[in-house]
């Protein structure tokens, strides 16, 4: 493995910030989330004072249902950045992960590259950390990842799209999977495996179970594009990779793809609102991860504008959940969702059953039903033709 001069990879971290808020402010790709509705049921609300937001994932409780994705640090831009974000997650108890901490892992000495991603624990003591390294790293350093941050958990990324089109990125990925292994083994707190922006497919979610991941981050596209971003940093000389644009697969087709006893299922990727959100935990994650609207959040006012953004999408998720007739975020996996377009073509490619999804409700209704109502199947019948 090349280590790279810290300064040069520095340079990196801040480019992909500014490259990422360009794309942001010029984005038009289209996303699943928008292909996924649920069926209204008007008199299954219930009390929104009688919604709990809390989740659990893994061996973790977590008071929210969404968190602050992996995004940066490493530099004085970044690490500004990640106090801000740390400090938003302190004061509404949001989870957080930080970006890849690899450059600080190879620059052990260099405080200023430390204080980057230190700051997310210094700001916030007793919250929930996820540390980040990418995949291809020495088993060793779970270890010091986690104990630069005392991380509560360990976020390994995989970026095979991304290191094709970095100029100086890696092309060989052979062993990806025993790193991937050996990293699991070492580290000291549960890792969650994520993509970086190009989804986790059926396949590869079934070798991650194999190779020991409890829980994987899908990380689809339709949120902040590395292959973009790492394209735009190439010269003529070096080729031009849009011609990849919109590879990978969305969140949203990850989960609906996801095999059945895999790892436990977090989502992220184009992320924008409270109402995604909701969808994703529909489709079967058990929380979901924010990053750029976060980041342009932070960056245009602080915590001081990120906070208010938090707690009003913590009210809004509550006020949908009721709507929806969800006492918790688990309970939207019996709502009832109809997919169309893009994604409804994905679906029957992959052989997903989605008229099953528009129907759920009411099978989950005759299984909880009492036994005498059950023996009556004309009466259950007719109530599932009139929804």
């Amino acid at each position: 493995m090349s280590v790279e001069l810290p300064a040069v990879r520095a340079a990196r971290k801040d480019d992909h910030v500014e490259l990422a808020s360009a794309q942001r402010a010029d984005s038009s790709t289209a996303r699943d989330f928008d292909d996924v509705e649920f069926l209204h049921h008007a008199l299954d609300g219930i009390d929104a004072d009688d919604v709990s937001l809390a989740v659990e994932v893994d061996e973790w409780r977590w008071a929210t249902p969404f968190y602050v994705n992996g995004m940066t640090g490493g530099t004085e831009q970044t690490g500004i950045i990640n106090r801000e974000l740390a400090i938003a997650a302190r004061e509404t108890g949001l989870p957080m992960a930080c970006g890849s901490v690899s450059i600080a892992l190879d620059a052990p000495d260099d405080f200023a590259i430390q204080r980057g991603f230190s700051v997310i624990r210094d700001e916030n003591p007793d919250g929930f950390v996820m540390a980040n390294i990418g995949v291809g790293r020495p088993a060793s350093d779970a270890v010091r990842a986690v104990e630069l941050l005392r991380a509560d958990a360990l976020q390994v990324h995989i970026n095979a799209v991304q290191e094709t089109v970095m100029p100086e990125g890696s092309r060989d990925f052979s062993s990806w999977q025993r790193s991937l292994e050996s990293l699991i083994a070492a580290s000291p707190v549960p890792v969650i495996v994520k993509e970086v922006g190009f989804g986790l497919s059926r396949r590869t979610l079934e070798r991650l179970s194999d190779l020991g991941a409890r829980v994987a981050d899908v990380s689809g596209k339709g949120g902040t594009d590395f292959l973009r971003i790492e394209n735009a940093r190439r010269t003529n000389a070096q080729g031009d990779y849009s011609i990849m644009s919109g590879f990978g697969q969305s969140a949203m087709a990850c989960l609906l793809d996801a095999p059945a006893g895999g790892p436990q299922l977090l989502a992220s990727g184009g992320v924008r609102n409270p109402y995604d959100v909701v969808k994703a935990l529909a489709a079967g994650a058990k929380a979901v991860g924010v990053a750029g609207t976060f980041l342009e959040t932070v960056r245009a006012g602080g915590a001081e504008t990120l906070v208010p953004l938090i707690r009003q999408w913590l009210a809004q998720t509550t006020a949908i959940l009721a709507l929806l007739g969800a006492a918790r975020p688990a309970d939207l996996t019996h709502t009832d969702i109809l997919v169309r377009g893009g994604l409804a073509e994905y679906c029957l490619l992959r052989g997903i059953d989605t008229p099953s999804l528009a129907r759920r409700s009411s099978a989950h209704h005759a299984e909880t039903l009492p036994r005498d109502e059950a023996r009556h199947p004309d009466h259950t019948d007719l109530r599932s033709q009139k929804q």
